[in-house]
């Protein structure tokens, strides 16, 4: 009685020297665990994660057990391990700094025509339900936070506004870029032709084929929502943070895109009212079309 009364004590006066600061120091720390284990899961550092975590526990019994000799094979490998991920994983560290970078200091001052997003979300629908119609195999990247540079280095500039008809003419199977990846920015056709990385996951389905594997890698290595139409069967997918979503329909793809690329920072914000307004009339707009057309059929 007397032992758990002193615990009881020692922790009570633990909590009384906790101040303001300590509280603000332990919420940032969690919060930054938290970010940096939901960034490792959606990268190929996922089972390298798991790996350091299983040598930390060696480490650690062989302290405890004084296994003196596996010990100090374990430290030293520490020790040289460091500057041997940094080189093995180069380029995969660079990925999750570019993420964190842009999670922690994305700019919420850069402008998005509103109205241009919203027709090119449009756009993009008719443009996939007519490509899945006829069978057209078709790869499109939205970029969000995650600048996608490299990529659109990679294929032929066009900064053009996003045409349903530009689209189907790009991914028509006899034109010199349909095998590349169409990369859309802030609500404009930023390049074609693109080459994206292949994820390196085992466990998708032997019916995916190298379109559906580039946009999954697509959508692992940045945060940028990908479509793909399939040209064995039609059907539509969206990749985000490397889960695919399959068989979705015109309407579904359009919601999806609104909700995943529309930025509630933007629309909310009182000095773009204007947007906020061009937003709400055309959702309006399509609501109405939607009710006339129920009506024709």
């Amino acid at each position: 009685m007397n032992a758990a009364q002193t615990a009881l004590s020692r922790a009570a006066n633990y909590i009384a020297t906790i101040g303001i600061a300590d509280i603000i120091d332990i919420l940032l720390i969690a919060y930054l665990i938290y970010r940096i284990i939901g960034l490792v899961r959606r990268t190929n550092l996922y089972n390298l994660a798991k790996g350091l975590a299983m040598f930390i526990i060696a480490l650690w019994v062989s302290n405890l057990f004084k296994l003196n000799m596996t010990n100090f094979i374990l430290r030293k490998a520490a020790e040289l391990g460091l500057i041997a991920l940094v080189i093995l994983f180069q380029p995969e560290l660079r990925r999750l700094l570019e993420r964190v970078g842009s999670s922690f200091f994305h700019s919420s001052t850069k402008t998005i025509n509103t109205s241009e997003l919203m027709l090119a979300i449009q756009q993009v629908s008719d443009a996939c339900r007519d490509m899945s119609e006829s069978r057209t195999g078709a790869l499109l990247v939205f970029e969000r936070k995650v600048r996608l540079n490299d990529v659109i280095a990679t294929g032929t500039p066009i900064d053009s506004a996003v045409s349903g008809e530009l689209l189907k003419n790009i991914f028509y199977n006899k034109a010199p870029l349909h095998d590349g990846a169409v990369i859309i920015r802030n609500g404009r056709v930023a390049a074609a032709g693109c080459v994206l990385p292949l994820t390196n996951s085992t466990n998708l389905s032997k019916e995916l084929g190298m379109r559906h594997r580039a946009g999954i890698g697509m959508s692992e290595q940045s945060d940028a929502v990908v479509l793909i139409v399939s040209e064995e069967s039609g059907a539509i997918s969206c990749s985000i943070d490397g889960n695919l979503k399959r068989h979705l329909s015109r309407d579904a793809v359009e919601e999806l895109l609104r909700e995943e690329l529309t930025d509630p920072d933007l629309i909310s914000n009182p000095k773009n009212f204007f947007n906020k307004l061009t937003y709400a009339v055309f959702s309006i707009v399509k609501s109405e079309d939607k009710k006339s057309d129920e009506k024709d059929n």
